[in-house]
Formats: structure tokens, C-alpha cells, sequence
């Protein structure tokens, strides 16, 4: 690996010009920073995003090209780059020749690419393609507003090590590229080639991220698909006070009623109820929303606009870009200390461009510190996405950009705006039981002072139901109570109990996948697993999957592998198909700890020290022995796959074509789901592979066909009239030969399609005709594949 020299050495013994090169992502960054700086000795260039990619494995090695179980592991010490290819095909060489160009007579290189990993690989591995060794600086630009760049060059002029913890930086982008390419090439080879199922066509594609992400979305799967409701019950008492005033009272525990014969208990116990009621009162104050980070703005926008999670990087992305936004690939929410005074300049720009805001904006903000508040010493490598003093005027931006410009001001408004604060008034009963002394209570709220909450109206109500979890009982609650006095007494009228169902957990949304990512501590339930996932350092962030800047992708790639699809909805849930969670329970079998989550986000922290390094030759050594750790990791993962059997499944699996399932398939599949009490996957009511796998697994066997020494197994038609026969007549479950024996089944309508006991008949079946013979299509041109940076995916 090529490496640049301390900084001040020059590019050879040669004299040099003193030119200093700035090194940009995008033109458009390039033109907001030269306004700045005018001088004949600075030269801009902009990459405009990679320059450089990965060979393909054939192209490195012919004998690799073919997927052959022998030629794994496919490991290499360094990967190979070449120039990349833009968008519309074409070549960068001609770019790479002119950066080249640029850098002749150059003594000094700032990096002034967007601030991250990411962007710190963009210009390193150019300069160090090109064999660049002269001193290198970076440029942290924040955001690109006047005051931020500013900041940024003065920062720039008190640092003398910026380069070389920018190295670090690059070094980490660069390892994570090198797991990522050895593991989704050699992994998806191996479990392609010997743990997937005859029955399944498509690759198996393999990550280290996306991978343990599957397993989190089937885990939830599991518990959605076992999940049985139960019943449970709370009890109501009305109550009259001694004043003339009623209300009603609830006992509702945290611990649900689950036993009719307790709520019973209860019940009768509280009639004819008399005593004092206890009243309490305080005020509950509400402190305002959290920053926003890239994960918990993507997840806004898609609850309040629909929008994809890389519609928003998109538009966020466009907004840093012209300068009205602070950088949004950030995992923080949080400010540094050194901007709280900015707040009042940034909310007098922001109202002048809305009139809500502006009718909002307090005479003096208020600066919450500490990590909860929004003002931290230190908010991490980048700080929470907020606007800036340079606001969008009419036709700046486009519409959609400007919503999501809107949101972030009226964020950052309400940041600074006074705490909401209720009125929460408590009146409780206590109830002698059999079982003991039983709490009866009722929560009345009212607004006492809005405070930030006018901002956003009845928006400031809707509760953040955490992914993946179901929606927690709250204590039941009513608005204005009327006038009750401590001590009071009351009188208990007729008792009622109430019924109420558990609800299994929600699934996790589009919107919310990468917040799930990056908070995998809420996911976690075992107090040691959720010990193993903390972040001492910042408390605030925790240990998760993927970066901020590569999360969106990984859902893309789950959906094009058919391990998971989308439900409707603006915001649509992620579903995990037959073919996902078999992909699960194969890894996991052969290699645990590829489907394990915890697992992962803690070997990311430790690929994270890289990056932290405070020196370049520590950062080499981390890098080097990170290097080494993935290539066994490869051999181990193949190793364990080739003793391994494949996963038996008899069933097709979702194909490309996407040819939908028959009406009678679908109609057995349903009535299948019912009985057995267990959802059916939407994928199985549109593709005949889903379909037929959903069959197959809660079907039971496949029995041979009749004149084959097997037993004939009913028709769709058949056994939709068995099952409406069986609810007509109250039957709790069909008899199990029912569904597999055409006989059993027959004597069952026989027995059965009466309505006063005869013998009645069954609907009439027909025996489905040949299938007619297709032409076959003339073969097309052969369409090039696309290259890729790594084979496999995250």
C-alpha cells in the first residue's frame, strides 16, 4: 500500500512551486468553498464521487471466474483497482489523468472531500493510486455556509496532525471495503453453492451487514408468525362522588389479567364499593424532540412524507451541498457546546424564510446541555443535522428538499423553545379483594403551558413506538376530570369487565430499518447482551450495524436477494419471505455467528479503532491485523460450510419471473393459515414459489400420486368446502386426513354436506387440463453485467 510521507516532504528533490491542490467530492461543494480563496497558487479538482473500484474476480484471475466450491477461499492481501465507471459507462481514466495532471508541481494536498470515512477514502485512494507523496491536510467542512467554512480553515490552521488522523480515517473506509469484498464473494459462493436448497435458483448473496440485519428482520418474523393472543381482562368501576361528580375508575395493572375466574373475583368484590378517594396532582414537564441524526430524520420523513430512506439522503444531501444544511451522514444528535451560541443568529435567519417559525421563535433561546439536552462537549466525529444562516429562498430548491429543509428548522426551532408542561391529575380507589387490596385509577391530563409543542400542533402527541416492539399498555386516561378533593368520598356502582387481546409485535418499517440498525440495544432484551452494546464513550450512540452512511443500502439488497419484501402503506413494513428465513437458518446452523447481531455490532466497534488511531503507523498496524483477521474468518466460514449439509427444502422458492399462484393455490393457502392459526406471507398470495413453499411447510408431506402406489390427496375445491363445512357445523379443526386423502375427504362431504344429517354431495372437481407446450422465444443480445465494487454486498 502506498503511503504519504510526513507532512512538509516534498514530491522529489526537484524545487517545488509552493501550489497547494485542494482535493473536493463535487463541483458544487468546489464553488461554495472558492469563494473564499483567490490565488494562483491553489488548484481545485473534483472527484465526483469514486474514481477507482475492485476488480472482479475473473478479471484478477480467470480460474476464479467460475463458481467452484474448490478455487474458496478466494483471499488476496490487497485488492486491485482500476479506474471505475461513472453512471453512464463511461471511463474515469480521463479524470484520473487530469488529477494526475494537477498534481504536478504541487507541494501541498488539502482533502477537502465531505467530512467521514467515506470521504476521506474518495481522495486517499487516489493520491495514493497515483503515488502521491507530498504533505497531506484536511479540510473539515461541517456544512458549507460563510461561517462554517471559515471555522473550518481556521480549525485547518491550528492542526498539524489533521492528515494523518485523516489516514486513519481512510484506512478504516478501506478495511471495510476489504471485509466486504471477501466476505460477499467468498460467503455467497459458498452457502450458494452447497447450503442452498435445489428448490431455491437465486444466489444466496451474503454480507457481514446485511446478513445479521436478515437475522434481526427474521427473528421478529418467528415471534410474529408464533404469536397466539391471548385474552386478557380489565375491570371498570363508576363512581359517584360525594359533590354529585362521576367518573370511572380502572383496574388495569401493568402484569395483565389473563385468568377470567381472577378478573371475576375482582369484579365482584368491587360491587357496592364505598370509601375516600385519593387525589394527586403535579405538573409533568416535556422537554422537546431530540436533534435530528441521518437514521431519526429518515424515519421522520418516512412517517410523515412516504419517502425512502435514500430519497432522503438524497434531498438532505442536495441542501449540504448548497450550503443550508450541516452535514446529514451523521450518527450524532447532538450539538457541541461551542455552537450554542449560534442559536439565536441561526433561528432569526430561519424566520425569515417561514411564517410558522417565525410567529414561534422565542426573544431568547433557551440552551439545553448535557446528553440530555442537545449542547455536549462532545457530540463525536460529526454533530446532528440542523439548519444554517443561509436559508432557501423562493425556487432555490426543489419542493420536496424544501419539506425536508422545514422539518429540520422546525426541529432545531423546538430545540430551543420552553419545555411543555401538563397538568396530570391521579385519582385512585383502593378495592379489598379475595386476592388482596386492588388499585382502581384514572389520569386526567390537560395542557398547562404549550411551550414547544405550539409548533407543531397535534403533532406533538404522537407517541415513538419503539421497532419491533409491541405497543405497551398505558394506564388509562381520560382529559379534564372533574372536580374531585383528596380524601373525598365515593360510591361504586355495577362493576364491568372489560376484554381486551394481546397484539403481537409490530413489524419493522422501511423508514425504521437503519434507526433499528443503529440502536440494536433496543432490539435486546437479555441484560448482559444489552451490556455488550454500549458505548461508554457516548452513551448516546451505542454499538450497531453499518455506518450511517451505508445503512440505506442494505435493505435494497435484502429485497433484490427476495429474503424480504414490502407491504403497503406509506411507510410499508418489511415482511421476511420463505427463502429469507431458510437463508437464516441455514447460516446459523454451519456458522452462528454470522446470523448474530450483537456479535456483529461489537466486532464493528473494534473495526471502528482503526479510524481512532492516533498515529499512521498505529492505524497501519490496526489495519494490517484487521486484514489478517478477516482472511481467516474466510477460511473458517468455509471450512464450516463444507462439512455441512444442505438445508433440505421441498419446494420451489420466488423466481425471477414472478408468475402468480393459482386462485385455487391461494385459496388453500389461506384456508390453511386460518386453521392453523398462523399468518399467511403476503409473497405467497402473488408468486407461485411462495406460494407452494408455504404449502409444503404446514401442509404436510407430499403423498404420491394416485396409481403410484400413493394415496390421491383432494382438490383446492374439495377442501374449501370442507372448511366452510366445519365452521357451519362448529367443528374446532378439520380431522388431519382430511387434507391429504381424496377418500377420507370425500366420505368427509358425504358425511357432512347435509344440512339435516343426509347424505349430500360435494361440489363437483374436475381434473385440471394439460398444460399447454410454449414456442420458444428467440435469444436477445446478451446484456453486459454491471460492475461492482464488491461481489455480495454488505
Amino acid at each position: 500500500m502506498a503511503q504519504a510521507t510526513s507532512p512538509g516532504k516534498p514530491t522529489s528533490g526537484k524545487p517545488t512551486s509552493g501550489k497547494t491542490l485542494f482535493f473536493f467530492e463535487k463541483p458544487s461543494a468546489m464553488r461554495q468553498v472558492q469563494r473564499f480563496f483567490r490565488s494562483p497558487s491553489t488548484v481545485c479538482v473534483a472527484a465526483e464521487g469514486h474514481l477507482l473500484e475492485v476488480a472482479e474476480p475473473g478479471e484478477i484471475r480467470p480460474d476464479w471466474k467460475p463458481w467452484r466450491f474448490d478455487a474458496l477461499p478466494i483471499a488476496m492481501e490487497r485488492l486491485p483497482v482500476a479506474p471505475g465507471h461513472g453512471r453512464s459507462g463511461q471511463s474515469h481514466a480521463p479524470k484520473l489523468a487530469a488529477i494526475r495532471q494537477a498534481l504536478s508541481g504541487v507541494e501541498r494536498v488539502i482533502i477537502a472531500t465531505d467530512p467521514g470515512r467515506e470521504g476521506s477514502m474518495i481522495a486517499w485512494e487516489v493520491l495514493e493510486h497515483l503515488g502521491w507523496r507530498g504533505r497531506v491536510d484536511r479540510l473539515r467542512l461541517g456544512a458549507l455556509d460563510e461561517i462554517s467554512i471559515r471555522r473550518a480553515f481556521g480549525l485547518l490552521a491550528r492542526e498539524d496532525d489533521s492528515g494523518e488522523r485523516d489516514y486513519a480515517a481512510y484506512l478504516e473506509a478501506l478495511c471495510r471495503q476489504y471485509e466486504d469484498w471477501h466476505l460477499g464473494l467468498n460467503g455467497t459462493r459458498a452457502v450458494s453453492l452447497r447450503l442452498r436448497p435445489p428448490a431455491f435458483r437465486e444466489p444466496w448473496r451474503f454480507g457481514g451487514v446485511q446478513t445479521p440485519t436478515l437475522a434481526i428482520l427474521a427473528d421478529l418474523e418467528e415471534r410474529i408468525r408464533h404469536f397466539v393472543p391471548r385474552d386478557f381482562y380489565k375491570i371498570a368501576l363508576p363512581v359517584t362522588t360525594e359533590s354529585g361528580a362521576s367518573l370511572t375508575l380502572w383496574h388495569a395493572p401493568k402484569e395483565k389479567i389473563f385468568e377470567i375466574e381472577q378478573a371475576e373475583t375482582i369484579r365482584d368484590a368491587a360491587a357496592g364499593w364505598a370509601g375516600p378517594l385519593a387525589v394527586a396532582q403535579k405538573d409533568v414537564r416535556r422537554a422537546p424532540p431530540k436533534l435530528f441524526s441521518k437514521d431519526t430524520l429518515a424515519r421522520a420523513c418516512a412517517k410523515r412524507f412516504g419517502w425512502d430512506p435514500q430519497v432522503t439522503a438524497r434531498h438532505a444531501q442536495a441542501l449540504y451541498d448548497k450550503g443550508y444544511l450541516s452535514y446529514p451522514r451523521t450518527e450524532s444528535i447532538h450539538l457541541p457546546e461551542s455552537q450554542a451560541k449560534d442559536a439565536a443568529a441561526v433561528i432569526e435567519a430561519i424566520a425569515k424564510a417561514d411564517k410558522d417559525i417565525a410567529a414561534h421563535a422565542p426573544a431568547t433561546p433557551q440552551i439545553r446541555r448535557g446528553p440530555k439536552g442537545h449542547y455536549v462537549k462532545d457530540p463525536g466525529e460529526h454533530h446532528a443535522i440542523v439548519p444554517l444562516r443561509k436559508v432557501p429562498g423562493p425556487g432555490d430548491v426543489a419542493p420536496e428538499a424544501l419539506r425536508l429543509w422545514l422539518l429540520v428548522a422546525k426541529n432545531f426551532l423546538a430545540a430551543h423553545m420552553a419545555d411543555g408542561i401538563d397538568a396530570r391529575t391521579t385519582v385512585t380507589a383502593e378495592v379489598r379483594t379475595p386476592l388482596g387490596p386492588k388499585r382502581f385509577a384514572i389520569t386526567g391530563s390537560v395542557v398547562k403551558v404549550p411551550g414547544w409543542r405550539a409548533l407543531y400542533g397535534t403533532e406533538a402527541d404522537e407517541d415513538e413506538v419503539v421497532p419491533g416492539k409491541a405497543k405497551a399498555d398505558d394506564e388509562p386516561t381520560t382529559g379534564r376530570l372533574p372536580p374531585v378533593r383528596d380524601g373525598e368520598g365515593g360510591q361504586g356502582g355495577e362493576p364491568t369487565i372489560e376484554t381486551a387481546r394481546t397484539e403481537p409485535p409490530r413489524r419493522i418499517t422501511r423508514g425504521e430499518l437503519p434507526v433499528v440498525m443503529g440502536r440494536l440495544i433496543d432490539q435486546i432484551e437479555d441484560p448482559a447482551l444489552k451490556r455488550a452494546l454500549e458505548n461508554p464513550a457516548n452513551p448516546t450512540e451505542p454499538k450497531g450495524l453499518g455506518t450511517a452512511a451505508t445503512r440505506d443500502a442494505v435493505l435494497p439488497k435484502l429485497i433484490k436477494s427476495h429474503y424480504v419484501t414490502l407491504l403497503k402503506g406509506k411507510d410499508p413494513a418489511i415482511t421476511v419471505t420463505e427463502v429469507g428465513l431458510a437463508f437464516v437458518a441455514a447460516v446459523r446452523r454451519v456458522f452462528p455467528a454470522y446470523g448474530d447481531p450483537v456479535g456483529r455490532a461489537v466486532f464493528e466497534s473494534e473495526l471502528a479503532e482503526i479510524g481512532r488511531a492516533t498515529t499512521r503507523a498505529e492505524a497501519l498496524r490496526r489495519a494490517e491485523a484487521f486484514r489478517q483477521r478477516t482472511r481467516e474468518r474466510v477460511e473458517a466460514l468455509i471450512g464450516a460450510v463444507s462439512g455441512a449439509e444442505r438445508l433440505a427444502v421441498d419446494a420451489d422458492a420466488p423466481s425471477r419471473s414472478g408468475r402468480a399462484p393459482t386462485a385455487a393455490m391461494v385459496s388453500f393457502a389461506r384456508s390453511l393459515a386460518a386453521r392453523k392459526g398462523i399468518p399467511l406471507p403476503p409473497e405467497a398470495t402473488r408468486e407461485v414459489g411462495a406460494c407452494r413453499v408455504f404449502l409444503n411447510t404446514h401442509a404436510g408431506p407430499k403423498l404420491a400420486p394416485a396409481g403410484e402406489g400413493g394415496t390421491r390427496p383432494p382438490t383446492p375445491a374439495m377442501l374449501r368446502f370442507a372448511a366452510s363445512l366445519a365452521r357451519e357445523k362448529r367443528m374446532e379443526a378439520l380431522p388431519p386426513e382430511i387434507e391429504t386423502d381424496f377418500a377420507a375427504c370425500r366420505a368427509f362431504l358425504d358425511a357432512h354436506a347435509g344440512g339435516d344429517g343426509t347424505t349430500g354431495k360435494a361440489p363437483p372437481t374436475r381434473e385440471a387440463p394439460a398444460k399447454k407446450s410454449r414456442r420458444p422465444r428467440a435469444a436477445g443480445p446478451a446484456r453486459a453485467p454491471r460492475r461492482r465494487r464488491a461481489a455480495g454486498g454488505a
